[in-house]
């Protein structure tokens, strides 16, 4: 517990302290944002902040993670929530507590079950298309309220067309209020890093609504915050079926929250020289969903913004984690009064700044530059695994919502992985300064017509063994008198490869070809010695292999 403030030094009060007030200026205004996004009140934001900062304090392995409302897992809170409340306010709200409750008890249960791993299976293109997805989705939702109009139901493209038919419809005071939010926050951003942007538009909005009394021309404001702390316990008005159901989404939310978080992590843990336990994430964003539905507020995970606001500001352990706690709760108690006269476009432009950032269109580009004329021939189609995927998942979150779209996009993924593994390249290896190449890379290497040597780039298992048994039939001519696969670049085999292995190997005896294995390692050298090492000759290198011995005497 609280393993970050373990040998816990005098001199790193005052960093701690600083980085906590400076996670505090950020949180407050962009939890109340993130609680609009999730469909509730924005108070909500705040009572999910605070125990969250807390329980990922305690149970968590990152000295620098800070955890609460996030955009992302927002979407998803209320894309979940929605279809199963309907138009009942108070069941909306018990519903989005009890899925951060769910969300906690698999977040728990998955990290006493030492299931970290499950991180690998989001590949990096995957997630960036997602949470481009994510960003299209958030901003396109936050639009209307920065313009002053009414929000269209949908999906994305849905609203986008709803933004563009109502622009006539804007409220000029309701636009010329989160315009300059968003001009401000992006100019402090660029040029100001480290002052609390989202604090400085909030303060500047609160302030102009009530001096120029903006709310009764038409400005609409966030209105009555309930001040005092939240009620503790399970959520009203709900039967155990209703965890139950929530039960499939909450694993969906989890898994994102996870993986963006252990993200965050991981990125300070490499910068400061430490270690981080995906195990003890995973128990740490549990504990702190499960104090976040039971403490009346929403799902939470880690944030990299505010988690590089607390870096940039010197923290060094998770105190300035719980100091923001601390200054949310003196908020909470003292301090609501005053954001009820926030706009909701400066709301809407917090919101819009905090993920603006993320529509990372130049990584998607990278994505497709990856790519050579010689993968294409391979590869074809597939020769852009990580473009593809990434592509896949925008267009997912975008068409489908936030969950289908990562479900596609893991999927994609992994079925572009077997389809490749499927498809390996099979190279006809030639001589060239006593070294065996590609000859399609380096034609100048000497290639005889009575030696074929063969190099698999992959694994060999059933899916491409009749892959690779082809490929070398097809090297072979009438001249041919030795077959030599050069396994150096194969780091396994399986048992259905091993019996292709032996047939190639009795096809071309009855040829009168000599087929042998040279430079076989690790466990393809244990599959060989266990299941066909005496069918076929097995070398240390290429050049053994060929030299001896001698199956053709006039050679």
């Amino acid at each position: 517990m609280f393993a970050s403030l373990q040998g816990y030094r005098a001199s790193w009060i005052r960093p701690d302290a600083i980085a906590g007030l400076t996670v505090w200026a950020v949180l407050v205004p962009e939890a109340l944002a993130y609680a609009t996004i999730a469909g509730v009140a924005p108070v909500v934001g705040l009572y999910a902040s605070v125990p969250a900062l807390v329980l990922y304090a305690a149970a968590g392995s990152s000295r620098h993670l800070m955890v609460g409302p996030m955009s992302g897992t927002a979407v998803l809170s209320a894309a979940i929530v929605a279809p199963v409340a309907g138009a009942d306010g108070g069941r909306f709200l018990s519903l989005t507590a009890a899925l951060a409750i769910v969300t906690g008890v698999a977040g728990l249960l998955a990290g006493l079950c030492r299931l970290g791993f499950i991180a690998a299976f989001i590949s990096e293109p995957v997630l960036k298309g997602f949470i481009v997805g994510l960003a299209l989705t958030i901003i396109a939702g936050q639009v209307p309220k920065l313009l002053g109009v009414g929000k269209s139901d949908g999906g994305f493209f849905a609203q986008a067309w709803g933004i563009l038919s109502r622009l006539g419809d804007a409220e000029w005071r309701t636009l010329l209020i989160g315009g300059c939010s968003l001009v401000v926050l992006l100019v402090l951003r660029r040029w100001l890093p480290l002052v609390p942007g989202a604090l400085v538009v909030v303060v500047l909005g609160i302030v102009a609504v009530s001096v120029l009394s903006l709310d009764e021309h038409g400005v609409a404001i966030v209105g009555h915050i309930d001040a005092g702390m939240p009620t503790l316990g399970l959520p009203d008005g709900l039967a155990w079926r209703d965890f139950y159901e929530l039960a499939g989404p909450a694993f969906g939310v989890l898994l994102i929250g996870f993986a963006q978080g252990l993200g965050a992590a991981k990125t300070f843990a490499e910068r400061d020289g430490y270690e981080v336990d995906a195990n003890r994430e995973l128990v740490g964003l549990g504990a702190a969903n499960l104090a976040s539905g039971l403490g009346s507020g929403m799902v939470v995970n880690g944030s990299l913004s505010k988690t590089a606001v607390n870096g940039e500001a010197g923290a060094r352990t998770q105190l300035s984690g719980l100091v923001a706690a601390a200054l949310t709760v003196l908020t909470l108690l003292f301090l609501t009064g005053m954001f009820e006269k926030l706009p909701e476009s400066t709301l809407a432009a917090v919101v819009i700044a905090a993920v603006v950032e993320l529509v990372d269109f130049a990584a998607l580009r990278r994505l497709y530059g990856v790519w050579s004329r010689r993968l294409g021939g391979i590869y074809g189609v597939a020769a852009r695994p990580d473009f593809l995927a990434a592509l896949v998942a925008l267009f997912g979150v975008l068409v489908f919502g936030a969950l289908p779209g990562l479900v596609m996009g893991i999927v994609v993924s992994m079925a572009l992985l077997v389809y490749r593994s499927a498809r390996p390249h099979v190279a006809r290896l030639g001589a060239l300064d006593g070294e065996w190449v590609d000859v399609e890379r380096h034609p100048q290497a000497r290639v005889s017509e009575r030696i074929v040597v063969a190099r698999v780039e992959s694994g060999l298992f059933f899916a491409n063994a009749d892959t690779v048994r082809k490929a070398i039939a097809a090297m072979c001519g009438d001249d041919t008198r030795i077959v030599v696969l050069d396994a150096k670049s194969t780091p396994t085999v399986d048992v259905t490869a091993m019996s292709m292995l032996t047939t190639v190997h009795e096809n071309l005896a009855r040829r009168g070809i000599a087929f042998r294995i040279a430079r076989n390692i690790g466990q393809v050298r244990d599959v060989v010695d266990a299941v066909g090492g005496g069918s076929f000759e097995v070398f240390t290198t290429v050049n053994e292999a060929v030299a001896w011995p001698r199956t053709d005497p006039e050679r």
